[in-house]
C-alpha cells in the first residue's frame, strides 16, 4: 500500500520544485545576456575588490592605464630618439623600459636623476644641462609626479583619500610638460626629445593623443572626487536638516 505524504510535506516539496525550476529558468536566461552573470563577475573579480568603492576602484583603474599609456609613450620615445637608449647603459630597449617601470612603481629613485623625484626631476630632465637617458628621466618623473599626486598609492580602498586638487594640477602639469617636449630645443637647434611631427612627408601626432588621454582621465577623476566629497558633505547636511529618524527594523 502506497504511503500517503502529510498535505503539509507535499505542499512543501511543491514550493521546493517551483524555486528549483524558476531558479534553472533564470540561469538559462542570464546565459545569454553579457554582463547579467552576477556569479560569474563576483567569480572573476578579487577579494580586494570588497574594499574599494565605485571612486576606489576608479581611481585603481585610472592609475592602471595611465602608466601603461606612459610605458607606451616610453617606447615609443626610444625608437625615436635611439641615442638616449645607449646613455642609458642597457642594451635592449625591454630591460631600459623595464628598469624605469620598476622605480616607478615601487617608488624607488632613478640613479640618472641624482635622487630627484616628480617636478623636480621633470625640470631638470627637460633641462639642456641633463645628459644622461632624457626618455627614461622624462617617463620616470612623469610617472613619480602621478603617484605623489596620488597619496604615494598605486590601489586605492575605503580608508584611503585622495586630493582632488593634487589630480587636477597633475593633469595641468601633464599638458606643460607636453608643449615642453615638443617647443623645448638643444643648443644647436634640435628638440631635446623627437616626439610629434609635421611635416610634408607626413604627421605623427600619436605622442599627443596618448597624452591627451592621460589629462582625460585625471580631469574624470578629479571630478568623481569632488562629486564624492560634496555628497558626503550634503548628506550629513541633509541629516540635520530633516532630522530624520533611522528605521530599526
Amino acid at each position: 500500500m502506497a504511503r500517503v505524504l502529510p498535505r503539509f510535506t507535499l505542499r512543501i516539496r511543491r514550493h521546493c520544485l517551483l524555486l528549483i525550476s524558476l531558479s534553472l529558468l533564470f540561469a538559462s536566461g542570464c546565459s545569454h545576456q553579457p554582463g547579467n552573470d552576477i556569479v560569474s563577475q563576483f567569480r572573476n573579480g578579487k577579494p580586494q575588490e570588497f574594499l574599494q568603492t565605485s571612486v576606489d576602484r576608479m581611481a585603481t583603474l585610472t592609475m592602471r592605464d595611465n602608466l601603461e599609456s606612459l610605458y607606451l609613450l616610453m617606447n615609443k620615445l626610444y625608437l625615436r630618439n635611439p641615442e638616449e637608449l645607449k646613455k642609458s647603459g642597457f642594451l635592449d630597449v625591454g630591460t631600459a623600459e623595464k628598469q624605469v617601470r620598476m622605480a616607478i612603481e615601487q617608488q624607488q629613485p632613478l640613479p640618472t636623476l641624482g635622487g630627484k623625484k616628480d617636478l623636480a626631476a621633470l625640470s631638470y630632465a627637460m633641462s639642456p644641462e641633463f645628459l644622461g637617458d632624457r626618455v627614461g628621466a622624462f617617463i620616470y618623473a612623469i610617472g613619480s609626479m602621478l603617484v605623489t599626486a596620488h597619496g604615494n598609492r598605486l590601489e586605492f580602498y575605503m580608508t584611503d583619500a585622495i586630493n582632488p586638487t593634487f589630480v587636477s594640477n597633475a593633469a595641468r602639469n601633464i599638458e606643460k610638460a607636453t608643449w615642453i617636449l615638443s617647443q623645448r630645443q638643444t643648443k644647436q637647434g634640435e628638440p631635446l626629445l623627437f616626439s610629434n611631427e609635421i611635416s610634408e612627408e607626413g604627421s605623427n601626432l600619436s605622442f599627443a593623443v596618448e597624452f591627451g588621454k592621460i589629462v582625460a582621465r585625471l580631469d574624470l577623476l578629479t571630478q568623481m572626487l569632488d562629486e564624492r566629497y560634496r555628497r558626503i558633505g550634503l548628506n550629513y547636511a541633509q541629516s540635520l536638516l530633516f532630522l530624520n529618524f533611522l528605521p530599526v527594523q
